[in-house]
């Protein structure tokens, strides 16, 4: 009995054995002994139940996807930029070191003009300002004394008015003598004189002419205090008083706060005098730091006609828009400069262009997604790319992070 299941177990092995090295053997024989094939497995795509020839594999470049479908939404959400492909030009670029600094014109020192003490501080270290906003208050009797004098040579130049026309009504009527009418002529001169003289002296004082305009009506308390306002809008960036501080003349603190508007800002950079032929005010700048990941663009706005006695290198002064502030005043950049230009048919940006399979390719807005094209590519400045061969004028591709595109297109590649 052992001996004959001995033997069964023996063929069943041997069975097998002869299974996996015979491929022409039945899938029937193949199923009942539990073996399966993976030179049938291999071959399984091109079978077909009736015994028809397998057919031929394809490519893979014939079998991968070239349709990418993503939404709007998915395109917004991957931040994908979308750029038209047109006519452009190829420039060959200068790079050189470059610091950001404050525009020169829009710096602001905030000075007081009076002998007086800081009352009230009304911004500090780094709050916004706009024109015109009180930031700080003064309290002065040099103020105080001009104001009165104001109003004493109003009130005095009003009432010689009145004296004057009176006068005037009376020596017309032969009721007052003309020495009298001549006396309040020549008074009332002398008053508006001592009037204006009083205003002038306010606005030297740095009071504008809305508030002098309405000292009248303000409590006599208020007469010492000087409101100081900001010249322009910006920020703080500098604040040389604390509460208490007496500021004014005689070796005195003038200077109350600097304000600065960073919405534009300069960056001067050192250009060596081998470079300087190709460099013209107007050129174009494009601005990029390690530090920060977005790149300004801007013009050059100023070029030095000296040369730095240690450097020996001409300053050049660069002028980009920085309306959410990222480009702080003394951080080192790089500055890339166009100095020649060269027109071209067609160019996309080169971050457009990626590699799959050793072919240059780009993405193509279709309406529900993107398609792939191979493309061949010419010459190339580094921001900027010919393209020779496989799009035309007008057609919408990917800009930016189309190696999210790329990754989705190879991953549709691998599932297939």
């Amino acid at each position: 009995m052992i001996g004959r299941f001995s033997l069964v177990i023996l063929a069943l092995a041997v069975g097998i054995a002869g299974a996996s090295l015979m491929p022409g053997l039945a899938q029937s024989v193949r199923k009942a002994v539990g073996l399966a094939s993976w030179q049938g497995a291999a071959q399984v795509r091109g079978d077909t139940t009736n015994g028809a020839e397998p057919s031929k594999p394809k490519s893979k470049l014939a079998e991968a996807q070239q349709d990418i479908k993503l939404t709007q939404e998915q395109i917004a959400a991957a931040r994908i930029d979308l750029v038209a492909v047109q006519g452009g030009s190829l420039a060959r670029r200068l790079t050189v070191p470059g610091t950001t600094l404050p525009h020169a014109d829009r710096i602001a020192r905030v000075s007081v003009k009076l002998s007086g003490t800081v009352a009230e501080l009304r911004k500090r270290l780094g709050d916004p300002v706009s024109k015109d906003e009180v930031i700080a208050v003064l309290e002065s009797r040099e103020v105080a004394d001009a104001k009165s004098e104001y109003l004493a040579a109003k009130l005095t130049s009003e009432l010689q008015q009145d004296l004057y026309e009176r006068d005037k009504v009376l020596w017309e009527k032969r009721i007052a003598s003309e020495q009298q009418y001549l006396r309040s002529r020549n008074l009332v001169a002398q008053s508006r004189m001592r009037f204006d003289i009083a205003r002038q002296k306010l606005l030297a004082l740095g009071l504008p002419q809305k508030e002098i305009a309405a000292l009248p009506e303000e409590p006599e308390a208020s007469l010492r205090r000087q409101e100081i306002r900001s010249p322009m809008t910006g920020r703080i960036v500098e604040r040389k008083v604390d509460l208490g501080t007496a500021v004014g003349r005689d070796s005195l603190e003038t200077e109350l706060f600097v304000i600065v508007d960073l919405d534009r800002v300069w960056v001067d950079l050192a250009v060596s005098p081998a470079d300087l032929p190709f460099i013209r005010e107007g050129q174009s700048v494009a601005i990029t730091s390690r530090a920060i990941k977005e790149k300004a663009d801007g013009k050059i706005v100023f070029i030095s006609p000296l040369l730095d006695k240690e450097t020996r290198s001409a300053r050049v002064v660069a002028e980009i828009a920085n309306p959410d502030g990222v480009w702080r005043p003394g951080s080192f950049v790089t500055a890339t400069i166009a100095v020649e230009e060269q027109p071209v048919p067609l160019v996309v940006p080169t971050n457009a262009i990626q590699t799959v399979g050793g072919e240059k390719v780009v993405f193509v807005r279709t309406s529900d997604g993107f398609e792939k094209r191979m493309v061949v590519v010419g010459r190339s400045d580094g921001r900027f790319t010919e393209i020779t061969t496989g799009l035309g004028p007008g057609e919408i591709i990917a800009s930016t992070n189309t190696f999210l595109l790329k990754a989705e297109f190879l991953k549709g590649q691998a599932e297939d």
